[in-house]
């Protein structure tokens, strides 16, 4: 291999990093990693550190299973690739299709999957499906995704409208008319200014409201994390899920689940939606389903949405959305690998005990004069950083600037933690231990300290 500063000086020179800050790479040079092995990864110096992040929320069953490896190896010598388009299909696909299913509550009605190559990818393809389906029912108007500030449904043209986040927008041009939203569940800065539970969850009322002032028959789905990630865990009230399907059922709305972040075990339910026993109508899974190994994700739709793509589509016209890796035979050899691990290890059930666990230690950081809220469902965790408990405001005068030192102060204690506006946040993988997520714990503890003698 290279040296470190070769490998530094190339990646300069030739790299174009996703969601980066672009000028401290070029004067920094990246963090480069090069091992990693259950929840530890170490880097190029020989350092290693928990991945307390799970990288991108996705290494649910953390570095280094061999199995998946092996799955994809043995795949790739039978066949490394063909097309799914034009009715093709392949042995992994197939089987793993059908699993996908078998997770599924009977009384979701799932019936079908196509496989992606991720997330956004994900979400735009039900989003497109959404509205032909509208169009083959002969509601061609119902064509608007309302979607929530704060969520994160992606980056590509078609998801990034459906983020809510407005810096993922700048410099991409103005959000189309067909994208609308609506205020998140977001207790602790409750944008009417209420308080649960004499607010009777009133953000959930505020779908309906969209939805009639865009009028029913222009609206085609709502999409929506069960618990919203990259925005800063926001979980909602138990009444919310209930209230927004009653909403979408009374105004003929599709629901569009977005699990791309809580799909696969990570709130400590195989899926999100099981917490509240909510059906959606299509469902957007990636990131766990492979555990980052390959890259891929799936569509899943019910069977009303399916029959009437197939009985309605015209004769001389096939379903006209696809990609180029759609249901790869090597992603979908690593998904059935990598679910079996995830059965025969018991790691949903394992993150239900550990985030519990980590929900307690976690308590412990309201000591600190800068932690005002502390949000956990399963292994996914935010503390909100503010200058002051009771107003609330943040520290510094840009946008994390406290909650970026922590994660260098994170970091410099060995644990990636993720900083996410005004949140610290972590995500470890669904086979972490008591004894590592204490060592997490205390890094992010004696990073605050640290941060509040520099900032406060």
């Amino acid at each position: 291999m290279r040296s470190k500063k070769e490998l530094s000086d190339m990646d300069r020179k030739y790299v174009l990093h996703p969601t980066s800050q672009l000028k401290e790479v070029q004067k920094k040079g990246p963090r480069i990693i090069v091992e990693g092995n259950g929840a530890r990864i170490k880097d190029i110096d020989g350092k290693e550190y928990i991945d307390a992040f799970s990288t991108l929320w996705n290494v649910v069953i953390g570095h280094g299973q061999k199995a998946v490896v092996d799955a994809i190896v043995e795949q790739m010598n039978k066949l490394e690739y063909f097309s799914s388009f034009f009715g093709f299909s392949n042995p992994p696909a197939i089987e793993l299709a059908a699993k996908v299913i078998s997770l599924m509550p009977k009384e979701w009605n799932m019936g079908h999957v196509t496989f992606t190559c991720g997330g956004s990818e994900t979400n735009d393809t039900n989003m497109k499906i959404a509205r032909l389906y509208w169009s083959l029912k002969g509601k061609e108007e119902k064509k608007k995704i309302i979607s929530r500030n704060y969520a994160f449904h992606g980056v590509s043209l078609g998801s990034m409208y459906a983020t809510g986040i407005t810096f993922f927008h700048h410099g991409f041009g103005p959000v189309p008319p067909d994208f609308v939203y609506i205020m998140p569940p977001y207790c602790y800065r409750c944008e009417l200014g209420l308080t649960y539970p004499e607010c009777n969850v009133a953000c959930a009322d505020q779908l309906e409201e969209a939805i009639v002032r865009e009028g029913p028959d222009t609206v085609a789905a709502f999409i929506g994390e069960p618990v919203m990630g990259t925005g800063g865990v926001i979980c909602p009230p138990d009444e919310y899920w209930p209230k927004i399907r009653a909403i979408c059922d009374k105004h003929e709305v599709l629901f569009i689940a977005d699990e791309v972040i809580t799909g696969f075990g990570r709130t400590g339910k195989l899926f999100g939606c099981f917490n509240w026993n909510l059906r959606p109508d299509l469902i957007s899974i990636a990131k766990g389903i492979s555990s980052g190994y390959f890259p891929l994700g799936a569509a899943v739709v019910n069977n009303e949405i399916f029959d009437t793509l197939v009985n309605e589509l015209p004769d001389y016209l096939p379903f006209l959305h696809g990609y180029t890796y759609q249901n790869h035979p090597a992603g979908c050899a690593a998904g059935l690998a990598n679910l079996k691990i995830l059965e025969e290890q018991k790691l949903v059930e394992n993150a239900a005990a550990m985030g519990s666990y980590l929900a307690d230690r976690l308590k412990g950081l309201y000591d600190h004069k800068s932690v005002g809220d502390i949000r956990v469902k399963g292994l996914m965790a935010a503390v909100e950083i503010v200058k002051n408990k009771e107003t609330r405001e943040q520290i510094g005068e840009l946008p994390m600037e406290s909650t970026h030192r922590l994660e260098e102060l994170t970091w410099e204690r060995g644990v990636f933690a993720r900083a996410m506006f005004e949140t610290i946040a972590v995500a470890p993988p669904l086979i972490i231990t008591r004894e590592e997520i204490d060592i997490i714990v205390d890094a992010i503890d004696s990073s605050i300290v640290q941060m509040e003698k520099e900032m406060l």
